[in-house]
């Protein structure tokens, strides 16, 4: 199981970080990849080539902004789910992010997380549908979740 991360740009980074902290903790396998879909298309396509021919399951997380073609472009050309978390500095600039993450053109599914953390964690419930240890750990983690919130009385 595996996670590439997508990144339009180096300045989305630290947006990735975010995501990376939560796919260490549940020991899920990723690599962050700078490689714009409006400026070096065919290195997003040798990427998405590499990771879709491996036997292991894929689930994409791309981080792009603006116009966001990066999100819609690996979901154009891959059959492994894929989910935009676009990174944004104020909520002007969040308005702008979240409509080109959310409007994709028909048959080029994206799934839009705004929350990098939650982001990391839907990957990871994907991959945890073919693999019984990520899902317990995932199981494990909800329960442990639960205990921190005490019972109304």
């Amino acid at each position: 199981m595996f996670v590439p991360i997508l990144l339009g740009s180096e300045k989305d980074l630290d947006h990735a970080s975010k995501i990376t902290k939560v796919l260490d903790d549940f020991e899920v396998g990723y690599k962050v990849m700078v490689a714009s879909a409006h400026k070096v298309p065919e290195q997003v396509l040798e990427i998405i080539k590499k990771y879709d021919s491996k036997k292991e399951s894929v689930c994409y997380i791309t981080c792009a902004g603006r116009s966001n073609a990066l999100s819609g472009f690996v979901a154009a050309n891959t059959v492994n789910p894929v989910i935009g978390c676009p990174p944004f500095s104020d909520k002007a600039d969040m308005m702008v992010n979240i409509h080109s993450t959310l409007q994709m053109p028909t048959d080029t599914p994206v799934l839009t997380v705004l929350d990098p953390q939650n982001a990391a964690m839907a990957a990871i419930r994907i991959l945890a549908i073919l693999n019984k240890d990520l899902r317990k750990r995932v199981h494990a983690h909800i329960v442990t979740l639960k205990k921190t919130f005490k019972k109304f009385q």
